[in-house]
């Protein structure tokens, strides 16, 4: 792996943060809860964002939206990630968080390519009405105070209607504190290669804030060759850390001029399932959830390794914290780390999609109406 001729990692500013390596954990619905944003913590990520929470639900009080918004004894900083298709919802829901001191940083969704979103008018649809774009982001920029609103998105709908220009000039314009470019269209979903030239543009483009790149960066290097040919400031991992929380050790050895350590045998991965696992239940307090929840990461952490089918077998029918310990006790605890791991695609493949809209969705650009309240439903984001 090539390692950098930097001794000091470079860092950026969001706001008032400074970020150090520029490496941030993406939200992920389902991953990114607090038990495994306290692991890349620990590994070395530099900014880790919670899971997606949607603004409606949570200024109407809903249990399990606020369980998403709650973050870990001493994490800091702490980082949300907000979704929400109306300016006034999204404006209440960044006033409460930062009123009651509950946020350091707002991440606002307008990447989530889920049809049953895109068909109501939300998630990645919304950049393709500029009007709508700039209210709600202006809503979360003036109800934020000094707590920087960064936004994430995406190219664009599909090849023919790309939005990111527009969105990179808004977000900038009102006031955010950095952008995040996910360099694939909502038609591409998680398909094929990520397009990093679409985040040298928008780095051309968008000049006093951080651009920060995401997507397919599988392995440390990646990180560094998608700085050097775009001229991002920054990286945001997603699915290449799935399984692989020690990503992000390798990515602060990297840009400190370290080479990276060699990848954990067997039994240090174990023990990293392990730790995730009971961080799980401490968290959530129901051991039987925790352990149905911690089933794909098992998958995740498991790939690569020699006659594993029969292993993940057992795993993926664990119910407790003891079945997962007997289940893992045979393992060949020294067996090296797969030299391919990280080329096995990890989380979402579901190919490519037709992007629904709403009739007539595209036939005003101008029009700044908030999609229907069921365009804000609490799912994966882009």
């Amino acid at each position: 792996m090539e390692p950098t001729t930097q001794h000091h990692p470079p860092a950026i500013s969001i706001g008032p943060l400074v970020v150090s390596p520029p490496v941030v954990l993406a939200p992920m619905a389902g991953v990114t809860n607090y038990p495994f944003r306290a692991l890349c913590r620990r590994f070395g990520a530099a900014l880790y964002v919670s899971e997606m929470v949607t603004a409606r639900a949570l200024v109407e009080g809903a249990r399990k939206a606020h369980k998403l918004a709650d973050f870990g004894p001493g994490e800091s900083p702490r980082s949300l990630q907000l979704y929400g298709v109306d300016p006034h919802y999204v404006g209440e829901a960044v006033s409460w968080l930062v009123g009651e001191g509950r946020v350091d940083h707002v991440d606002l969704n307008f990447g989530c390519p889920v049809r049953k979103v895109t068909r109501r008018g939300g998630g990645s649809a919304i950049p393709a009405r500029p009007r709508l774009l700039r209210d709600i982001i202006r809503a979360a920029v003036s109800n934020a105070g000094p707590t920087p609103v960064t936004v994430k998105f995406r190219i664009g709908i599909d090849e023919r209607l790309t939005t990111f220009h527009d969105t990179g000039r808004i977000a900038e314009g009102e006031g955010c504190a950095a952008v995040c470019l996910h360099a694939r269209t909502a038609a591409q979903l998680y398909d094929g290669q990520a397009r990093w030239e679409a985040i040298a543009e928008l780095k051309q483009l968008v000049t006093t804030i951080p651009v920060l790149g995401n997507g397919d960066i599988w392995q440390a290097a990646d990180a560094l060759r998608m700085m050097r040919t775009t001229g991002c400031d920054g990286v945001v991992i997603g699915r290449g850390c799935l399984g692989r929380p020690w990503l992000f050790r390798d990515l602060a050895d990297l840009f400190a001029g370290r080479p990276p350590q060699p990848g954990p045998t067997f039994g240090e991965v174990v023990a990293v399932m392990l730790e995730h696992a009971r961080l799980l239940i401490d968290w959530y307090q129901a051991e039987r959830e925790s352990m149905l929840a911690f089933r794909k990461h098992a998958g995740w952490y498991t790939r690569g390794f020699r006659n594993t089918a029969p292993l993940r077998e057992r795993l993926m029918k664990v119910e407790t914290l003891a079945e997962l310990e007997l289940a893992l006790a045979d393992i060949d605890r020294d067996e090296p780390y797969p030299a391919n791991a990280h080329e096995m695609r990890r989380g979402k493949r579901a190919g490519t999609q037709r992007v629904v809209l709403p009739p007539g969705f595209l036939d005003d650009p101008d029009d700044a109406t908030p999609p229907c309240a069921e365009a804000e439903d609490p799912v994966s984001g882009g």
